[in-house]
């Protein structure tokens, strides 16, 4: 049960690094470019699985030394964190006792918040992590949870009037880093905030709408799309109450998806108070998921458009295109009219990928629809959750009313559907 802090997910941007050193080849950049970028500046972000973590746990406990006491104080903090952890995801009730040894097993590790040490006694804030195939079991929880796409985290604080991301190391920034990302359904990619990340991601890059640009920096650090927290921190003297406003915004056009305020009292509280206003913004935009808002801006996909006369003249000139069948006007049957095409709409579904049959199987199923035009996807994400976008004539209720007709469990938002076995 040991403490570990290894970093989660690294991209170094070469492209970016390439264009750096093109533009210092050129006298643009020059020891001012290598000055922006030395030096410690970010800070990795911890490993995140999919284990459970119950945090602030409370302990008192003595001993006849002070490794007992220690080791009574972390027998303590695994009942604790258990009795919590069943409270918030069990069934109701009382959580159901286990013995000292089926804990020790159920726990992967000890995270040591705060500890005093005496020689026969032990005070602390503790944190425990439970392994979630070791626990799943005893909290019933069988089958799959849908995530997101990948989402590139942009962590902007401001403060004394300044806004910055990766220029410095921020409190906020760090929340972010230290934040557990195994128990959200966002798949969250998180820099380092060193190297050229500094000047890549910077509080400039909110305003900026070009779709390249924004190209480019996602398909560095592979993600489909961005969100952005937001954290504004007022003191009101030194050493005083700090009030800070968070917000949750997403996307190349900085939506709005949701925010709130909160207080410390004091210095000492900041690094609580940021780490919980994480799980809130996280909790945020895991409803902008489920409803359907998070999906990735399919303007950052690029897609050549051609011409569907274009291709049949050249494979008719080519001998490839040949009649098999009459057209409807030659049957005898009427042709279809203009307002059919117009009412089909495009609607973004989401779905399950776990492996590469999963993915053909979804996309064979939406495709087997009556009324469905095409789907192709537009994000993919093996081990997670991939993204469709679907042309179909008709409306979202129906298409969701088909997609459940053929077992499939349909959670359905504004102009998007999830949809899982």
């Amino acid at each position: 049960m040991a403490v570990s802090s290894l970093p989660n997910r690294v991209s170094f941007p070469r492209k970016a690094l390439l264009g750096l050193a093109g533009a210092a080849a050129l006298g643009l950049a020059g020891v001012a470019l290598y000055a922006q970028i030395e030096g410690d500046r970010g800070i990795p972000p911890i490993a995140s699985t999919g284990d459970f973590e119950v945090s602030g746990i409370e302990v008192n406990a003595t001993g006849d030394n002070a490794e007992a006491a220690r080791a009574a104080g972390w027998r303590e903090a695994q009942r604790k964190g258990w009795e919590q952890l069943w409270a918030k995801n069990g069934a109701g009730g009382a959580a159901p006792a286990l013995d000292a040894g089926t804990l020790d097993g159920m726990v992967s590790a000890i995270v040591v918040e705060n500890e005093q040490v005496g020689p026969h006694r032990y005070i602390a804030k503790l944190g425990v992590i439970f392994d979630r195939a070791r626990t799943g079991g005893y909290l019933g929880m069988q089958g799959q949870i849908a995530h997101s796409a990948p989402m590139l985290v942009i962590p902007v604080l401001y403060q004394g009037g300044v806004g910055s991301v990766f220029e410095t190391r921020t409190p906020w920034q760090k929340a972010w880093a230290e934040f557990r990302t195994g128990q959200s359904v966002i798949d969250y990619v998180r820099p380092t905030g060193s190297g050229a990340d500094s000047l890549l991601l910077t509080e400039g890059q909110l305003t900026r709408r070009s779709r390249n640009w924004w190209r480019l920096i996602l398909d560095e650090f592979g993600a489909a799309d961005v969100v952005i927290p937001i954290a504004r921190l007022e003191r009101q003297f030194p050493g005083g109450p700090v009030r800070g406003t968070f917000a949750a915004r997403f996307g190349p056009d900085n939506q709005f998806l949701g925010s709130f305020q909160m207080t410390a009292e004091s210095e000492d509280k900041l690094p609580a108070m940021l780490a919980e206003a994480v799980r809130r913004i996280d909790g945020l935009y895991a409803q902008a998921l489920t409803a359907g808002r998070l999906a990735p801006d399919s303007t950052l996909l690029v897609q050549p458009e051609i011409d569907p006369k274009l291709i049949d003249e050249v494979l008719a000139k080519s001998g490839a295109l040949t009649r098999t069948a009459p057209t409807t006007a030659e049957a005898g049957q009427p042709a279809p009219t203009a307002t059919t095409a117009a009412q089909a709409q495009a609607f973004t579904v989401q779905f399950v990928t776990p492996d590469a049959a999963a993915l053909d199987g979804g996309l064979v199923a939406v495709r087997s629809v009556p009324g469905v035009q095409g789907a192709t996807v537009t994000s993919l994400a093996v081990g997670g959750m991939s993204v469709m976008r679907v042309t179909y004539a008709g409306e979202l209720d129906a298409l969701a009313a088909a997609l459940r007709a053929q077992g499939w469990k349909v959670t359905q938002g504004a102009g998007a559907l999830v949809i899982r076995k």
